[in-house]
C-alpha cells in the first residue's frame, strides 16, 4: 500500500474551495470583482486540482 501525502490533498482542497468562491461568488451575491482576482481565482483552481492529482506517490493520471 502506498502513502498519500495528506497535507497535499488538504492544501489542494483548501486552495478548490477558496478559488471556487472567488469565481462563483461574486456572481451569486451580485458584486463586481477585479478581474485579477478571478484570474488568481482560475491559477487557484489548476493548482489546487494539481496538487490534489499528484499526492498519490505513483503516476499522475
Amino acid at each position: 500500500m502506498t502513502e498519500t501525502d495528506s497535507r497535499k490533498i488538504a492544501f489542494g482542497v483548501v486552495l478548490l474551495a477558496i478559488s471556487t468562491v472567488l469565481i462563483f461568488g461574486p456572481g451569486a451575491l451580485s458584486v463586481s470583482l477585479p478581474v485579477a482576482a478571478i484570474a488568481a481565482g482560475t491559477l487557484g483552481l489548476a493548482a489546487g486540482a494539481l496538487l490534489v492529482g499528484t499526492a498519490d506517490p505513483g503516476r499522475p493520471v
